[in-house]
């Protein structure tokens, strides 16, 4: 059998454009073909006991959310209010993770009512973008480039959405930690991101998210402004982020689903 890292994913690398020249030989191994998630290191990334982050919380409390995004937004130098969401950013920056969409979008994303936290490094010009735009909204926008695990910890912990426009995400493993920190996910419906998060209007009872379809930045605004518009409502806020915590993206999980494909190939194997 073949396996790649998401069910998404297998099947659009059946075609030309994410099957870099090798969508007609896999083709003809389609039925051969499956995708199992990657999972998340729950003990690293678990807001009951995480060590980077100030205030731990669970899905029955989620007061420790809270206060966490204030010891951001203090150590950020922004001003807290409790009706204006936080998006986090933690990410490479770069096409394939689509920030050509955001530098299309960013006038309009500022004029929407949230304040943003970057931390990544990537292409320069994405870079000095964000690095000039929190220079000059110090109050709405603070960018950090390079790398930190303890503010990527704190961005999941202390942040009320995270955004992840990806052009191509074969599985992502940040969209994961985000909905087990209670974090709400906005993310372009493709591979392991279409896998994971389901869409607040699409599933109106379960969703765990909100994502789009369209590579554009007109998609992109419009759903980031469905975030915000839920996010004004506490109680539907709440029943969201619980229902991202619930999910198990634990390697448990996913390490039956390989068992089921090793029993599966040895039951093929005995056939011929």
């Amino acid at each position: 059998l073949i396996s790649t890292v998401s069910e998404t994913y297998a099947r659009e690398i059946l075609t030309p454009n994410f099957g870099a020249g090798m969508e007609d030989i896999l083709r003809t191994r389609e039925h051969d073909l499956f995708g199992v998630l990657n999972g998340i290191d729950t003990e690293e990334w678990n807001p009951e006991t995480d060590h980077y982050i100030p205030y731990h919380y669970s899905i029955h409390n989620l007061n420790g959310k809270l206060k966490n995004k204030q010891f951001l937004l203090a150590k950020t130098s922004m001003p807290f209010d409790e009706r204006i969401p936080l998006i986090g950013i933690v990410s490479r920056l770069v096409e394939q993770k689509g920030f050509d969409l955001v530098a299309e979008a960013i006038d309009n994303l500022l004029a929407l009512n949230a304040q943003w936290i970057i931390l990544g490094t990537g292409r320069e010009q994405y870079e000095q973008l964000f690095t000039n735009i929190a220079s000059a909204y110090p109050n709405q926008c603070w960018t950090y480039i390079g790398f930190s695990n303890e503010l990527a910890h704190l961005i999941e912990a202390g942040a009320d959405m995270f955004l992840m426009p990806s052009q191509y995400e074969p599985c992502g493993l940040n969209q994961m930690y985000s909905l087990r920190y209670g974090t709400v996910p906005i993310v372009r419906k493709t591979g392991g991101l279409a896998d994971t998060v389901h869409d607040w209007n699409e599933e109106p009872e379960t969703g765990t998210g909100f994502s789009f379809v369209e590579v554009s930045s007109t998609a992109l605004v419009r759903t980031v402004q469905r975030a915000i518009d839920l996010f004004r409502q506490p109680e539907l806020w709440k029943k969201i982020q619980r229902n991202g915590m619930s999910k198990d993206f634990s390697w448990e999980h996913s390490a039956r689903k390989y068992i089921e494909l090793y029993q599966k190939t040895i039951q093929q194997h005995r056939k011929h």
